[in-house]
């Protein structure tokens, strides 16, 4: 008896060193911008931003301590209120490693619009979300680029295998028509920076080729990269033809232009020591849908 309940006790040890929730998130609060308050209120929304996005289960699948999908939320406040209302800008990044390396792929590199990211927080005060119902703005928005995270990821990895998750987030911005807080409504914002139009641009069919490119490029082009590196290359090459297609025909896509804003340094990078007729093919086309990118010339 006593020989199982050690077993017992090493195998939910293990359990527990072994298995995590999906994210491992870092979480920065500058209140840089505000003066004269108490410290301590930003610790602890930093604290507990940081226990949301790491302690609750995304999905229900398992993911290992070395396959959590790491991520930053940046969060620069401009103003509080002293008691529980806050402003300020969010920025998202998120990273996917590529296989058999250390090399850590940017998959999300996003900023909202300045002083758009309205919540209010009372410290002590657990934050609670319900994916059926717009219960607050600060969990709303984190579960939301949770889920957008995560989609991304898993589109890296299988063909649009993230559309459970971006269907999520989708869900999430039906519950928040209603919210006061900007961010969630098509017709906020002229340049189409919000969520609404981030998780419907993701989700349209016009730009599924983006996420076909996203699992070519990942899987297979930057984890072959290691041990064949020049099949890895022609991978991603080729699949760059699917970011032109979309281009030619929605050149206003916002889901491109977020790629091409976090991807663009990776791709001068990969191609850099390339063949000169690979390297000019691969300037052309990203020339053609960035014209204005002065990264881009070191292909030259």
């Amino acid at each position: 008896m006593k020989n199982a309940v050690l077993i017992f006790v090493a195998v939910v040890f293990f359990s527990l060193d072994t298995f995590a929730q999906e994210l491992l998130c870092q979480v920065s609060v500058n209140r840089s911008r505000i003066q004269g308050t108490n410290e301590e209120i930003y610790r602890s929304l930093q604290r507990d931003i940081t226990e949301f996005m790491n302690d609750t289960k995304w999905t229900d699948n398992v993911f290992a301590q070395n396959e959590r999908i790491e991520c930053q939320l940046t969060i620069n406040l401009s103003a509080y209120n002293g008691i529980d209302k806050f402003t300020g800008t969010l920025t998202i990044q998120s990273t996917r490693t590529v296989f058999n390396t250390n090399y850590k792929s940017v998959m999300l590199n996003h900023q909202e619009r300045d002083d758009w990211f309205i919540f209010e927080y009372v410290d002590g005060q657990k934050l609670e979300f319900n994916e059926n119902s717009h219960l607050s703005n600060l969990t709303s928005v984190l579960a939301f680029y949770a889920y957008v995270i995560i989609g991304l990821d898993y589109d890296s990895f299988g063909n649009t295998a993230g559309s459970p998750f971006f269907m999520k987030a989708r869900e999430i911005v039906n519950n928040a028509q209603s919210a006061p807080e900007p961010g969630w409504k098509a017709f906020e914002g002229t340049d189409e920076n919000n969520r609404y139009y981030l998780i419907e641009s993701i989700l349209d069919n016009a730009n599924s080729p983006l996420r076909k490119f996203s699992y070519r490029y990942h899987l297979m082009g930057l984890d072959r990269m290691e041990t064949k590196m020049e099949v890895g290359r022609s991978e991603i090459s080729n699949a760059m033809q699917q970011m032109q297609a979309v281009y030619r025909r929605k050149p206003e896509s916002f889901y491109l232009k977020i790629l091409m804003t976090t991807k663009t340094s990776e791709f001068v990078n990969i191609f850099s020591e390339a063949p000169a007729a690979e390297k000019l093919a691969v300037y052309n086309i990203l020339k053609e849908i960035d014209p204005s990118s002065q990264k881009l010339d070191k292909l030259k």
